[in-house]
């Protein structure tokens, strides 16, 4: 699908995600909601489109780039802990909260807004030691001992392999989990953001003509050779 219907879809799967009961509570508790996982190509637009849904349903947004991440940011430092366990004493290694849980809880502070879309982009990009934890993230929704506050639905992204040498591609018991998108580049959706953005009409002219120009990826003897959705914009600016 391209970028329009894929922003269609989330803004469906989120309403849903925080739908609530006459009592108040969640329809569909955290813990089972499947992580929106959005798959495609660089520069196709998947964080704009994210940045978009949060701000016209009026929600919170926390976004972080995973390949970045070391296992201690995510799951907290270790620290000692004083315990006493039968009448013994004990020192017990315990983690301070993850830094993004954490970001989430401060973006809800600063924003007033207990609603929110924690967005974690290079899902598949994780470094080995923090791949095992990252799948416990996107099964109970929890970083160490720390839980992803209600109210706040999970989005992911990431390129295929084929884009990326560091993508760990995920297994079927993984992918289960996950609602999976899968995102091409497409010239038309992308024209209508761009004249609603305001993107110079030299551009635009340039690519109704030349559509074929809009997205290419191709192996050169110079090199990789790209254009991408990104490069546009960035151009018109």
């Amino acid at each position: 699908m391209n970028i329009q219907e894929a922003k269609q879809q989330i803004e469906k799967t989120v309403t849903i995600y925080l739908a609530k009961d006459s009592y108040g509570n969640y329809r569909i508790p955290l813990q089972r909601q499947r992580p929106v996982f959005l798959l495609g190509a660089p520069g196709i637009g998947k964080t704009a489109v994210m940045e978009q849904v949060a701000q016209e349903m009026g929600l919170a947004l926390v976004s972080y780039s995973m390949m970045h991440h070391t296992r201690q940011s995510a799951l907290g430092l270790p620290f000692i802990s004083h315990k006493n366990y039968d009448g013994n004493e004990f020192n017990v290694s315990e983690y301070t909260m993850s830094e993004i849980i954490a970001s989430v809880y401060e973006m809800m502070k600063k924003s007033g807004k207990k609603e929110g879309i924690l967005f974690l982009d290079e899902i598949n990009c994780v470094s080995e030691t923090l791949a095992p934890s990252t799948l416990q993230f996107l099964q109970f929704k929890t970083f160490g001992k720390h839980r992803v506050p209600d109210g706040w639905v999970i989005a992911t992204a990431s390129n295929p392999p084929q884009y990326n040498r560091s993508v760990r591609e995920f297994d079927v018991v993984t992918l289960d989990r996950l609602k999976v998108i899968e995102v091409e580049a497409d010239y038309g959706a992308w024209r209508s953001y761009a004249v609603n953005k305001g993107l110079h009409g030299a551009v635009l002219t340039y690519l109704d003509i030349k559509k074929n120009d809009f997205y290419v990826i191709e192996n050169t003897v110079d090199g990789k050779s790209y254009v991408t959705a990104r490069g546009w914009e960035d151009l018109s600016l």
